[in-house]
């Protein structure tokens, strides 16, 4: 049974008070970008954690030292914080061009982007 439907969000319930959302694929991209779909994930979301003895942030980009970028993130099969580097320190990121944004997306195949652990994620979440 459906509670409320929009244009671009649909509330169903099941049995057992259950509610599912169902979104499109503009909108889910959108409410990823301002953070909230990693709430829903993760009851408790760490901002911080350790990584080899000192404090960093979690899931936050920043520039990186080996590649152009760096992000921390809890691997979720063995618990540990990890370093994931992305990117050519030598190329510029050019999104604002739609033919070389549409190029990047689909030679990436950023419709499934893979776990957080992995670089192609945080590269499709950048273009």
């Amino acid at each position: 049974m459906a509670l409320s439907q929009f244009s671009l969000i649909q509330l169903q319930e099941d049995s057992q008070m259950n509610i599912t959302v169902t979104v499109s694929e503009q909108r889910f991209h959108e409410l990823e970008e301002l953070g909230y779909l990693s709430e829903l994930n993760d009851p408790e979301p760490l901002t911080e954690a350790e990584y080899q003895g000192r404090k960093v942030p979690l899931n936050k980009p920043m520039r990186g030292d080996v590649k152009k970028s760096k992000v921390f993130v809890k691997n979720p099969k063995t618990g540990k914080v990890m370093k994931v580097n992305f990117g050519d320190k030598n190329m510029r990121i050019k999104k604002s061009n739609p033919k070389n944004r549409k190029s990047f997306r689909a030679r990436h195949n950023c419709e499934n982007p893979g776990p957080k652990t992995k670089a192609r994620y945080w590269s499709c979440k950048a273009w």
